[in-house]
């Protein structure tokens, strides 16, 4: 059994990394912090996990940190880079939930995130959490930035068609909408049931933190800088993240065979059949993202509809997935179950 930390556990990243935890055949739970809950322990505070977690939230303490084999940090920008080069150096391996080593440029992640990176020399190093793309990378890694969860949707949606150069680099469109959980746990006036229900509305239109991230992954897909525009939009529901995306098909090819070939090891994304249009609810609560694409009106324009459930694939799931993986674990270990519906 491995020893594993979690920096942050009463967020809603930090819980759903307990519950998949909790039944990981390869770990056990070490340390759990929090600060504002330090003591409590964690069944009260989240009842779903009682007789499934026995430890109390504690103050985080790099000394028990780095008794670990490894730690997850499901904490706010800027504090992981405060803590990581501390654990590095005693051999702790590290993955990252927040946004602190995702931007491979220093300067570009200070103008996003308003703060100076405390630690910019081990942003190289880190290596970007998207198996679906870095496998190797992640599995030799000792610090792993997992993606954020408009990135990962929308960067698996359109790497096959990046990849095979078949898309113009230029005029794409990511039009998402996420659940309100992608918002975090805290207070906030703007994400009430009262304040959200019966309501449909657009946000961060002229620039939001995950734009810089999503156009270093397609560039990176495309081999060249990409022109995008994302738009993200706040949906009346807890989980569920949908992107519909568009791109000017320069290639004719056969849009179904070109995705179902790329991801046909994937263990967590399904291709669906074509004419398909995936819903959030078929991704509720696990790891998987679906996607279908759509040429409609036997235009030039493709559209890929890509869903993922933003709690799991777009964070705590992912973070196992980029676990298994560093620690030599089967890769679908601990995260092999079946959405919730209805």
């Amino acid at each position: 059994m491995v020893r594993v930390g979690i920096v942050g556990g009463t967020g809603y990243t930090g819980v759903e990394l307990l519950r998949l935890l909790s039944g990981h055949p390869h770990v056990e739970l070490a340390v759990i912090t929090s600060r504002a809950e330090a003591g409590v322990p964690v069944a009260d505070l989240y009842p779903n996990l009682r007789g499934h977690v026995g430890l109390a939230f504690s103050e985080p303490d790099i000394e028990l940190l780095k008794a670990c084999d490894l730690v997850f940090f499901a904490t706010p920008n800027g504090t992981a880079m405060k803590m990581v080069p501390e654990l590095l150096e005693t051999g702790v391996r590290v993955i990252d939930l927040a946004a602190d080593f995702r931007i491979r440029d220093p300067k570009v992640w200070e103008h996003w995130y308003g703060m100076t990176h405390a630690c910019p020399e081990l942003i190289e190093e880190a290596v970007y959490g998207l198996p679906e793309v870095n496998r190797e990378a992640v599995g030799a890694a000792r610090l792993v930035a997992n993606p954020g969860c408009y990135p990962t949707a929308v960067t698996l949606g359109m790497l096959p068609l990046l990849e095979a150069g078949i898309i113009a680099c230029r005029g794409l469109i990511a039009d998402c909408k996420s659940g309100v959980s992608g918002a975090g746990r805290g207070a906030n006036v703007g994400m009430l049931m009262g304040e959200v229900g019966e309501s449909f509305k657009a946000y961060g239109v002229p620039g939001h933190r995950h734009l810089p991230e999503i156009r270093q992954n397609l560039a990176l897909a495309a081999g060249s800088d990409v022109d995008l525009t994302f738009v993200p939009h706040l949906l009346p529901m807890i989980r569920g993240i949908h992107a519909t995306l568009y791109g000017r098909i320069e290639k004719k090819v056969d849009l179904q065979a070109l995705f179902e070939a790329r991801y046909a090891e994937e263990p967590f994304v399904d291709v669906l059949p074509s004419g398909a249009h995936p819903e959030t609810r078929s991704v509720r609560a696990v790891n998987d993202c679906r996607v279908a694409v759509h040429l409609p009106q036997g235009g030039d324009t493709v559209v890929v509809l890509s869903v993922i459930d933003n709690l799991v694939k777009g964070a705590a799931g992912q973070a196992i997935q980029n676990m298994n993986l560093m620690l030599g674990f089967e890769e679908t270990d601990g995260l092999r179950s079946v959405a919730l519906l209805p």
